[in-house]
């Protein structure tokens, strides 16, 4: 319990702590908000939506699949477990921090900016960001990826959207400056891992029957009796991206305003996004966020 009790009070702690930083950093962004740059912070955080992250995840799958791209499938998906379970089940039920606009939705200049950026929600903690995590560490390993294959001119631009999108979650107002750069030091983590650990495999299994039979390409050769150009196989690696960013930058784009809001109305009214599916059922004919979803139903908030 008294564990419980600690690690209840952290996010509080980095609350009042970093609390001048971060509302500076809040003003800073704030005071560049307009529609254009809006737009632009939208399509940046589109790259660490969970459904982004998850269809690259995906992605990597199929690269697996195939033995030229295999280590570079296998960096993708090992980055992606790496910073999920760092950030959504270790960290965040740890430090139970809560979103900006529910903690800061008395300072009048602050809810200004979070309702001119869109009022977009989430519906869990706050620290450290996710969509930071997810976009870090897949830019690390794909700038590690490039870089190997004597692409650095290209390389270096991952990082920097990565760093871009961390920026777009403050400006959006939905994550506080102190959420966002502990979550690029966790998503970089996360890619160096995820890369070294592929690496490592490559290395050991390159001689195995099996990582030489496991290539759909040899029976795309086999019945074409063609080899899959370089050149095709990055054309259709970027087609799938620019579909995959298309739809996340689409649900971004209509989040926000009319989003269905929890119904706490406690010690704060609570703008998380609202749980309707059937993992969390409504209470009383009210819908609520995950957070208080679990606390009406006397459930440990670390579960």
């Amino acid at each position: 319990m008294s564990f419980f009790l600690a690690t209840a009070a952290a996010g509080s702690v980095i609350d009042t702590t970093f609390l001048n930083f971060d509302l500076g950093v809040f003003e800073f962004f704030g005071n560049l908000h307009n529609e254009v740059l809006t737009v632009i912070a939208k399509a940046l955080t589109a790259l660490g939506e969970t459904k982004y992250v998850v269809m690259v995840a995906l992605i990597g799958l199929i690269l697996i699949l195939f033995k030229r791209t295999r280590k570079y499938g296998l960096a993708l998906v090992f980055a992606i477990i790496i910073g999920t379970l760092l950030t959504n089940i270790i960290i965040k039920p740890m430090v139970l921090r809560i979103r900006p606009y529910n903690t800061l939705q008395d300072i009048s200049s602050y809810f200004g900016w979070y309702q001119s950026a869109g009022m977009l929600a989430e519906s869990d903690y706050s620290f450290p960001s996710g969509h930071t995590t997810g976009a870090m560490e897949i830019a690390v390993v794909l700038c590690m990826s490039f870089a190997s294959a004597g692409k650095k001119k290209i390389a270096w631009i991952f990082p920097v959207l990565a760093v871009l999108t961390a920026c777009s979650r403050v400006y959006l107002m939905v994550h506080y400056a102190t959420d966002v750069i502990p979550a690029l030091f966790i998503g970089a983590l996360a890619g160096i891992l995820g890369y070294l650990i592929s690496s490592l495999i490559t290395r050991k299994c390159s001689g195995a029957f099996f990582w030489h039979r496991l290539d759909l390409e040899r029976l795309f050769v086999k019945k074409s009796h063609k080899q899959i150009s370089a050149k095709a196989a990055t054309i259709a690696c970027l087609a799938a991206w620019v579909i995959i960013f298309a739809i996340s930058f689409t649900s971004v784009l209509h989040a926000g305003g009319d989003t269905l809001r929890c119904a706490y109305d406690g010690e704060y009214t609570c703008y998380n996004e609202a749980q309707t599916g059937s993992k969390y059922p409504a209470i009383d004919g009210k819908y609520y966020c995950k957070i208080h979803w679990k606390e009406l139903n006397g459930q440990n908030q670390t579960d």
